[in-house]
């Protein structure tokens, strides 16, 4: 809407155009920007109109008419003309005067169309400006007519719809009161709670309708009301008719206690609790267990002046006061607390029975311990292995005459030592194999020291008596030399002669095994919770973390809960030795285990757990012992490594570790003797193993813990053991040419003799004064008496005969020029590096030295 004044008010107009004129314009324009409330702006010109001066006797002008103003003849007063005149300056002199006077007629007549012409224009905007103001008040006024019959349609239909609803209301209590009350059947849906209160004494029926039984409820229309029942209108969000959700009873007596408490600040009921302190615990941790805030615990360190964080370990002595402070009492418990209960459980004699032996077969390499067990087990188990050597333990069980006899199979290679050292702590009787043709070789002795080790029985197994040149006596005589007594000679060790190819005795071996296991009386309960210890530990490609377990006590079942060292698992599926699948493993009986979370150590105890909670805090309890335990022994081989170098540094020697894999043994021989004639007092090749066959993973990881090179004659390493190479960093190095390993072994053992040291003298010179020179300090004026001495060199200080220092020259001068060298005759100064006790005098002995390398 446009609003049009006299004088100085304002016009507002859209579409306006400047008109030229000769004299500055009555009315002045400007833009104004307006901005609405629904997010839109327009631009508007506003004019501004100044009041005009007139004569008193001249009549005053109409308000605003919509017919045209006739043209008023320009009449220029005194005062118009007083005002229009120029002022005249100081210096104009006569050059002033009006300047209308100085206008011709025909501008005054141009001005006045001009005025003239404006004022009609004037005028006509006037008119349209009132035209327009008036169409839209007319538009205003509809459209609140329009509003005003929409809403009365809508309360007239709100009010038709609530006059329907009534009268069908109505209408459905009038068809349930003129129905019979007897033969009246209130049907209840099953899960309607609400219809029992509200039938109270009438009989329920719970009817399920069908399409025969009960006609189908018509379908009820959406009125409008429904229709928009969730939506938010403007009459909703005006009026405030209490249809939202309010708060619950329980909320608001919440509400109204915890108000009461915080104005009457009624501290809560106090509750003492038992807490339980490991030997360290975090603060957090402490502070849930006493139900405190940990925000509480953390203020009262800073009341003592600690300041603490809740994540941070506190000890067991720090968090009892704490606790007691909070009024709490405190049970101290042991972290090794959580394995009690978990091995050597009593067992009454009651239920005892009678168990297999676990018989353990130990001996020298190749001196036919699988052959034996093979010749029992009527099973090829020396084609399975590479090169006929037994790589891992193997357990296997054996029946004869009713009696069930529990093998292991222990490698006798010495690079699987420890290996067969587990397998005599799990056994009952080790059957010591040993040739009739090599007699005690050095790893029967070692297997002889681990059975006593054990403390188990020995039964001696004199194998290839088929061979012509076997000879049991010699056997039997050697074995006294390590207090073996065999029962010929007067001892208490059965000794069996047997022939693994053959198959001769092999049924007085297994009988004198039941035997000595009836002396024995080998008993373990096996309706108990299962006890055993890891044969063997691998990873399986596709069947995960597979352990060799022998059950040494109870019954172990499928589904077990079992801590195996530092792993946890549930059994999955046990497996016997011959592959099959089975629920249980009794006493003395070797089953591989599936379910395992990770891969335990050989000779790690097993042990059934009732809950996975316990089994995983005795994992994580043994790991972060097992983790401690290897910090530690890092921190010792710091020490160790430091006394072992300096243990070297004394004797001098220094060894080469090899690894050497051959075709075949006269070829490992001949290398072994060779490599042996190739050391000297300084260095010396070690071989760590030496074996016939190709390089495995074994190998690779032998060299690791070694650090030892392998090397590869007339054979290679399979893909699993190069693949272990290149990852551990261990190169192997392949030769057919006995020379060319030994010259290569030579020139690597070369590199680890230390360099020869020669020293070439120089010169001497004799001190003759000393000076002290600021920033360098003490310096020597010397004459050179016999030889040379150059800059860089080394120097003996020598005084009355004996050497005091040993060090180098820091600068040589002559006439304060540096020079590289002085000849004998000459005078120089000389400065030593951090020494400057020196007196006229000494003499200075020149010398330099040389490091030549040394080869074997």
């Amino acid at each position: 809407m446009t609003d049009t004044k006299t004088g100085d008010d304002k016009t507002l107009s859209v579409n306006t155009k400047k008109t030229l004129t000769l004299k500055r314009p009555s009315v002045e324009q400007g833009t104004v920007r307006q901005n609405f409330s629904h997010g839109r702006s327009k631009s508007v010109v506003v004019e501004t109109k100044k009041r005009k001066f007139s004569r008193p006797d001249e009549p005053a002008a109409a308000p605003a008419a919509p017919a045209p103003v006739k043209p008023r003849p320009i009449v220029q007063t005194p005062q118009a003309q007083t005002r229009e005149r120029p002022r005249p300056s100081p210096n104009a002199g006569d050059r002033s005067g009006v300047v209308l006077n100085s206008l011709s007629s025909g501008e005054l007549e141009a001005r006045r169309r001009a005025l003239q012409d404006s004022k009609v224009r004037e005028a006509e905007e006037r008119v349209r400006a009132l035209e327009d103001a008036k169409r839209r008040a007319e538009e205003d006024a509809q459209r609140q007519r329009e509003r005003e019959d929409s809403a009365r349609r809508q309360a007239e239909e709100e009010e038709r719809l609530k006059v329907e609803a009534e009268a069908r209301r109505r209408s459905e209590e009038e068809a349930r009161r003129r129905a019979p009350v007897a033969d009246q059947a209130i049907v209840v849906p099953e899960d309607d709670d609400e219809g029992k209160s509200k039938s109270k004494g009438l009989p329920v029926k719970r009817v399920t309708p069908t399409k025969t039984e009960v006609a189908p409820r018509p379908a009820k229309p959406r009125t409008e009301d429904e229709r928009r029942r969730g939506k938010l209108t403007l009459n909703k969000a005006l009026s405030d008719d209490g249809e939202a959700r309010g708060r619950s009873l329980s909320s608001m007596r919440r509400r109204q206690e915890k108000f009461r408490r915080a104005q009457h600040q009624e501290p809560r009921e106090k509750i003492s609790r038992e807490v339980v302190l490991p030997e360290t615990i975090t603060i957090q941790e402490l502070a849930s267990r006493m139900a405190e805030r940990a925000v509480d615990v953390v203020k009262y360190f800073m009341k003592e002046g600690q300041i603490l964080k809740p994540g941070d370990v506190i000890d067991a002595d720090t968090a009892e006061l704490v606790a007691e402070e909070f009024g709490h009492t405190v049970k101290r418990v042991a972290e090794s607390d959580v394995e009690e209960g978990l091995f050597n459980i009593a067992d009454k004699s009651e239920d005892m029975k009678s168990r297999p032996p676990v018989v353990t077969i130990m001996g020298h390499v190749d001196h036919g311990k699988t052959s034996l067990l093979d010749a029992i087990r009527h099973a090829n188990v020396v084609s399975g292995e590479a090169g006929g050597i037994t790589q891992h333990i193997g357990a296997y069980q054996v029946v004869q005459d009713g009696q069930t006899i529990t093998f292991i199979d222990t490698p006798g290679h010495a690079a699987f030592t420890a290996m067969r050292a587990r397998g005599a702590e799990a056994t009952d009787i080790a059957i010591l194999v040993v040739a009739a043709d090599d007699s005690v070789m050095p790893q029967t002795i070692e297997s002889i020291n681990h059975a006593k080790a054990a403390g188990v029985p020995i039964i001696v197994a004199i194998n290839k008596m088929d061979k012509p040149e076997a000879n049991a006596q010699k056997v039997r005589t050697e074995l006294l030399q390590h207090e073996v007594f065999v029962e010929s000679l007067g001892g208490e060790v059965l000794d069996v002669e047997v022939s693994a190819v053959k198959g001769t005795n092999l049924d007085k071996l297994l009988e004198a095994i039941v035997l000595q296991s009836e002396v024995l009386e080998l008993k373990a309960n096996p309706d108990r919770t299962a006890e055993g210890v890891v044969i063997e530990a691998k990873l399986d490609r596709g069947r995960g973390s597979v352990a060799t377990v022998l059950v040494q006590t109870g019954t172990l079942h499928t589904g077990d809960i079992i801590v195996a060292g530092n792993e946890w698992g549930r059994v999955r599926a046990l497996v016997n030795d011959r592959g099959e699948q089975m629920k249980e493993a009794p006493p003395s009986m070797p089953v591989e285990i599936l379910g395992l979370q990770g891969t335990p150590q050989a000779g790690d105890r097993i042990a059934v757990v009732e809950s996975e909670a316990r089994a995983r805090e005795i994992a994580e309890y043994r790991q972060r012992l097992a983790r401690d335990k290897s910090v530690a022994r890092q921190a010792g081989q710091r020490g160790s490594l430091e006394q072992m170098m300096s243990q070297l540094q004394d004797s001098g020697l220094k060894e080469f570790p090899l690894i050497i894999k051959g075709d075949v043994q006269g070829s490992i021989e001949a290398i072994s003797s060779a490599l042996e004639k190739l050391g000297t007092e300084e260095v010396q090749a070690r071989i760590v193993h030496a074996g016939a066959g190709a390089i495995t993973e074994s190998d690779v990881s032998l060299a690791e813990t070694s650090e030892a090179a392998i090397i590869g004659f007339n054979v290679r390493a399979n893909k699993q053991a190069r693949d272990a190479a290149e990852q551990a960093g261990i190169e192997i190095r392949y030769y057919n040419i006995i020379y060319d390993l030994v010259d290569d072994i030579k020139a690597a053992m070369s590199g680890l003799l230390s360099p020869e040291r020669r020293e070439t003298f120089l010169g001497n010179a004799e001190i003759l004064e000393v000076f002290n020179v600021s920033k360098v300090g003490k310096v020597a004026g010397c004459r050179v008496t016999e030889g040379k001495v150059e800059r860089g060199a080394g120097v003996r200080l020598i005084r009355d005969s004996v050497v005091i220092h040993e060090g180098k020259l820091k600068t040589l001068k002559r006439f304060k020029d540096e020079v590289s060298e002085v000849p004998a005759g000459q005078e120089c100064g000389m400065a030593f590096e951090n020494y400057e006790d020196i007196r006229a005098g000494d003499v200075i002995e020149a010398f330099r030295v040389e490091h030549i390398t040394r080869t074997l």
